[in-house]
């Protein structure tokens, strides 16, 4: 057994386990059973390869867009993961939110690169949810054309109580639908008063992802909502463009 593989392995095992939350390096080392010295330079391959995202030096490390990526199946998501991280980073430093890019698999919302915002406060969201029940899917589901949408619900059905408030029935839904279509956008308002904006991002003119920036309903109050809607749009063209030229990591 090589040991620093082995030790590489279990510092992501470790931040996986709590991917919403940040780890600093003492914390992985105390837990891990690890010199600090030894553990700050592994750590620091993690982070230049972008298996491990450095939030700052205070909040510590989270899981980057290389170790999501792995999960997927098919090189078209490690290619948009990949295209779409710089312009995460970008939307994430001009509005100071978290953001992420997100992925339809079957009824599932799937993250495949998030990028934190260094608030104290932090919203959460999980790397796995039903796609009723968040932003991007709600807008995945809102894009997906007629029949497939028609498909969509007759697999996996109506949204669950609670899932998504304004819909009560199939009609209900279709007009959430048309909504969602015509704004260009999806908003949600979690339980625990997590809001979340949605967009989509393109190849070949069809939908393959949304593109969203969430935080406490109390910023979100504060903030402006047309500006975040702005941003959001940019930078999804600016995602869109990069893959319409054959992006390249």
């Amino acid at each position: 057994m090589i040991q620093v593989i082995n030790r590489a392995l279990d510092i992501l095992e470790l931040i996986a386990e709590e991917p919403e939350k940040q780890k600093s390096l003492s914390e992985i080392s105390e837990k891990l059973g690890l010199n600090s010295g030894t553990c700050a330079n592994i750590i620091k391959t993690l982070v230049s390869r972008n298996y491990i995202n450095k939030i700052d030096k205070r909040k510590g490390y989270c899981l980057g867009a290389r170790a999501y990526s792995l999960a997927e199946k098919g090189g078209y998501k490690k290619n948009l993961a990949e295209a779409a991280r710089e312009e995460l980073n970008s939307l994430t430093a001009r509005l100071n939110e978290n953001s992420l890019l997100s992925i339809l698999d079957d009824d599932i919302r799937r993250v495949i690169v998030r990028v934190l915002s260094p608030h104290a406060i932090q919203a959460n969201t999980a790397s796995e949810k039903r796609a009723y029940d968040s932003s991007t899917g709600r807008l995945l589901i809102a894009m997906l054309p007629d029949p497939e949408l028609d498909k969509f619900i007759k697999r996996f059905g109506l949204p669950l109580a609670g899932e998504w408030e304004e819909v009560t029935d199939e009609k209900t839904l279709l007009d959430v639908v048309r909504k969602i279509r015509a704004d260009g956008y999806a908003i949600q308002l979690t339980k625990s008063k997590i809001i979340g904006l949605a967009v989509p991002v393109f190849q070949e003119g069809k939908v393959i992802a949304g593109l969203s920036v969430y935080m406490p309903q109390f910023r979100y109050a504060k903030s402006d909502k047309k500006e975040i809607i702005a941003k959001l749009m940019k930078s999804s063209k600016n995602i869109t463009r990069k893959l319409q030229k054959g992006y390249k990591p």
